[in-house]
């Protein structure tokens, strides 16, 4: 690792900002750039906003090479399921996160669902279809809840929890008529609802090695008490009590390690992030609901602000194959993000709402998620606009700051969640 770095962050979410928030903070790093950011990552320190799209591989390649960049890391998946790491080490350039039949295991459902059974890793039932007829039959012997999900990339929103057949009739039917989500949708995949709570395991690999990020609890629904339609997420907390030492290593033992030897086994190293979604049940057994071939968000927030290891040593010991080298340590503290949304998401909303107050947030980090510059101020430019995360010797101290600071911030028709590490909050006045 040269002495001085300069590196390329693709992407321009709350991830995005805390990925290369935290890259900047070594010293081996001169400079960061982000493509395209947001005004978060325009007024950060040692970090610059380039207006290139994450897809826009040759743009991201030309730029790499005439500035001499180190390391790009891809932040979302899309440009990962489409090969970009791939593209760039054509070009000879190094580039951080899982080849594009590594990210198979978020780019399709199906090919997980079958990948997870051949190696006997702990998941529900299923059954892909892409007929609505076929997809019909099967679906009057099942019980209700019934999980149907869009086989493909969806942001997200490619899942939905049928609470009847009827219902979960209609949302295969407009899923395969690609009504909703155009390609995502073109195969579906019915799964058997999972009892438990939900937690993210995120780990780096290197293919062979690797080491795990501290457990994580995100709420991907809309509103307190985890109801209302899911989003991309509400709210995140590190560590997740759900996952005790004894679950960590299940979690280890039966989920992680049999799916880097599978991928390995298959002829798809695994080198990336890689975000496994757990279902623990009562007894403490893990079941994979998904896998994510990057970071979540906004679970990456909570996650950097606890991280004590240089991450950008992290990933260039990972392209290395050196994790068995390294060592990764965390904050003993609770961090907690609140996300601050736009009025009517995850339905339509409004940008460009003026927002106020970020100068005056203490005892806080506000990371931008859907935000730009306009006219010298900051604006609203998404779904989820600002992840307010803030550290804690508790869970609810953590929360108490996270929220004040909250309160502190304002634009037309924010909305977010008040209850955000409920569940977590309960179990330290048990």
């Amino acid at each position: 690792m040269g002495l001085v770095m300069k590196v390329l962050v693709t992407g321009g979410g709350g991830r995005e900002h805390a990925l290369a928030w935290r890259i900047a903070q070594s010293s081996a790093v001169e400079k960061v750039f982000v493509a395209p950011g947001n005004a978060g990552t325009e007024l950060e320190e040692k970090l610059q906003n380039v207006s290139i799209s994450p897809m826009d591989f040759d743009a991201l390649i030309e730029f790499a090479q005439s500035e001499k960049v180190d390391l790009t890391v891809v932040g979302p998946e899309d440009p990962l399921v489409a090969g970009c790491v791939d593209r760039f080490a054509e070009a000879g350039l190094r580039c951080f996160g899982p080849s594009k039949s590594a990210a198979q295991l978020e780019g399709s459902k199906s090919f997980t669902k079958a990948f997870l059974k051949k190696y006997g890793i702990p998941t529900g039932d299923y059954r892909a279809f892409d007929e609505i007829e076929a997809a019909d039959e099967y679906l009057d012997t099942q019980i209700p809840p019934i999980v149907i999900k869009a086989d493909g990339l969806a942001a997200g929103k490619g899942v939905v929890i049928a609470q009847s057949i009827r219902e979960a009739k209609s949302t295969v039917a407009d899923m395969l008529s690609g009504n909703v989500l155009s390609g995502a949708g073109s195969r579906v995949v019915i799964e058997e609802f999972l009892e438990g709570e939900e937690a993210s395991f995120i780990i780096i690999a290197d293919g062979e090695n690797f080491l795990p990020f501290a457990t994580s609890q995100d709420h991907k629904a809309a509103y307190d008490g985890d109801t209302g339609p899911n989003t991309g997420g509400m709210g995140a907390y590190s560590p997740a009590p759900v996952v005790t030492a004894e679950v960590f290593s299940r979690t280890i033992d039966q989920v992680i390690k049999p799916t880097l030897q599978g991928m390995k086994d298959e002829g798809h190293p695994y080198t990336g992030f890689l975000y496994a979604g757990l279902m623990i049940d009562k007894e403490g057994r893990p079941r994979v609901i998904e896998y994510n071939c990057r970071f979540g968000d906004p679970e990456t927030q909570p996650i950097m602000s606890r991280l004590q290891t240089e991450l950008v040593s992290l990933m260039v010991a990972a392209i290395d194959g050196r994790l068995n080298e390294t060592e990764i340590s965390f904050d003993p503290r609770v961090a907690l993000t609140v996300v601050m949304a736009s009025g009517g998401y995850p339905g339509s909303y409004e940008n460009g709402k003026v927002i106020s107050g970020l100068r005056e947030v203490e005892g806080a980090k506000v990371f931008h998620a859907g935000t730009t510059m306009k006219d010298g101020e900051v604006v609203t430019n998404g779904g989820r606009v600002l992840g307010v995360t803030a550290l804690g010797s508790s869970v609810l101290e953590a929360n108490e700051k996270a929220y004040a600071a909250v309160n502190q911030i304002s634009f037309n028709g924010a909305e977010f969640r008040t209850d955000i590490g409920y569940r977590a909050i309960a179990r330290e006045n048990a």
